[in-house]
């Protein structure tokens, strides 16, 4: 029997949520990055420089941004390492990447855009200083794998950075299931034309692992010193971990 796994609230095989998920990104890629700012009030650029402040890269240093989309992270990690560092922006969707491969080249930044898949990373192991995954892991189809990859391609020292939509503060939750099933897709058929993939990405969240779950996969893949920041009374985690 196949093994199953969540596409929302749905079960369904691995291959079809790899389909779905590119459906999901190719249909918002335009209007992504104005329904961050719209659906968060602007916090996804708090969180994203929370981020670079605490993951210790520095001039020199050579980071891999999975599932980088658009290229906030990729943008302010460059900032971070300086001409003498790298940094490199891969997504498995095309679509997603032109939009941050072409908004980078906007901005007078070239940094290498690698399409690649985060389960069968096509690097040599031990090649970064930091792997940084925003937003993305709770879309991936086959998450213990893709942390494995995380590990691998870490150097000794180097750090792995997940920041996810996580498990928000229990008195907080009504309001925020409230405001994630009534007011996201709304928002979503209005600004981006799709209500249903905003429905899905709610879904998502609740699905992901939580907070003390996603430290325990990351242990379990090989990553050491594992722990987590919750930001915005937990509605997003970043955790932490280290190759050693």
């Amino acid at each position: 029997m196949t093994q199953k796994t969540h596409f929302g609230y749905e079960e369904v095989d691995p291959t079809e949520k790899t389909r779905r998920v590119r459906g999901v990104f190719e249909s918002v890629a335009s209007k992504y990055d104005l329904m961050n700012d719209l659906m968060s009030g602007g916090m996804h650029r708090a969180w994203k420089r929370f981020t670079i402040a605490t993951s210790g890269v520095h001039a020199g240093s050579r980071v891999l941004d999975i599932a980088g989309g658009t290229g906030d992270l990729s943008r302010l990690f460059a900032d971070r390492v300086g001409p003498t560092g790298q940094v490199i922006l891969s997504d498995i969707n095309g679509a997603m990447l032109a939009v941050g491969r072409d908004r980078l080249l906007n901005d007078g930044r070239l940094i290498p855009a690698v399409q690649c898949n985060a389960e069968a990373l096509p690097f040599a192991s031990r090649s970064f200083d930091c792997v940084c995954i925003g937003f993305g892991l709770r879309n991936v189809t086959r998450k213990e794998v893709a942390l494995a990859e995380m590990r691998r391609v870490l150097k000794p020292g180097g750090v792995a950075l997940i920041l996810e939509f996580s498990r928000v503060w229990q008195p907080l939750a009504p309001a925020y299931d409230w405001y994630s099933f009534n007011v996201l897709p709304r928002l979503g058929r209005l600004v981006a034309g799709d209500e249903t993939s905003y429905r899905y990405l709610a879904e998502s969240i609740r699905v992901h692992p939580d907070q003390a779950a996603l430290k325990t996969m990351m242990e379990a893949a090989g990553f050491e010193r594992v722990d987590w920041n919750n930001l915005s009374a937990g509605v997003v985690a970043l955790h932490r971990g280290y190759a050693f």
